[in-house]
């Protein structure tokens, strides 16, 4: 959406890619913000040459289930939630460390004004989806009309993601789907109750503080 905002193209996750880099490819990214500004994705924890981010943040149990569904399709989790579960709140499903000290390191960062951070809730965002971009483009302070949001919201529906999937799989769309269904609060449905009692033990504390009911 902030592609299709900032270049008034509808993109393609490759384009995306390109023009939007991760980290560490970075000289290959374009200007696309006011003073040859550029956008770069991480799933890093913070680092002090972060001076100005969006941090789009997502309930850890929701988290939880989508990467289990992300992994599991490219061969890397079995079919034991249990399993994966703990490991992902230990921090070793992935190089970027367990959720709460991710959490964490950005949160502090913002509090401590050791750099500009706006925190985005992924619920939020689906939910007001146009607010929340509106409130990001003020952040990246550029100007842009309630219309052009609106478009990009209209133009990267789930639906419309998952149609886009089909025209340009990723490496996770050969063994299932890599856009899910952008569930909120889908742990409801799927976690048992002893599920929800070990995340509240080890990430209760940063839910309650980022809002998010451990009910």
């Amino acid at each position: 959406m902030l592609f299709e905002i900032l270049l008034g193209q509808s993109p393609s996750f490759n384009h995306v890619d390109k023009v939007v880099p991760d980290i560490g490819k970075q000289d290959k990214a374009s200007p696309v913000l006011p003073h040859q500004g550029r956008l770069i994705k991480t799933h890093e924890p913070y680092r002090t040459e972060y001076k100005k981010a969006i941090y789009l943040v997502r309930d850890a149990r929701d988290v939880a289930l989508s990467e289990f569904a992300y992994q599991k399709a490219l061969g890397l989790a079995g079919d034991d939630f249990d399993m994966f579960l703990q490991r992902f709140l230990r921090g070793t499903v992935n190089p970027f460390g367990s959720w709460t000290a991710h959490v964490d390191s950005w949160v502090k960062a913002k509090d401590d004004a050791r750099a500009q951070i706006l925190l985005v809730r992924f619920d939020e965002m689906r939910r007001e989806p146009e607010l929340s971009l509106g409130k990001m483009m003020e952040f990246l302070e550029v100007r842009v009309t309630p219309e052009v949001i609106q478009r990009a919201v209209a133009n990267n529906s789930v639906q419309k993601m998952r149609d886009q999937e089909k025209k340009n799989p990723v490496r996770a769309s050969a063994k299932g789907r890599f856009i899910g269904s952008g569930a909120v609060e889908g742990w409801r449905e799927k976690f048992t109750e002893t599920q929800a009692q070990l995340v509240q033990r080890c990430a209760g504390n940063i839910l309650s503080r980022l809002g998010y009911s451990g009910a």
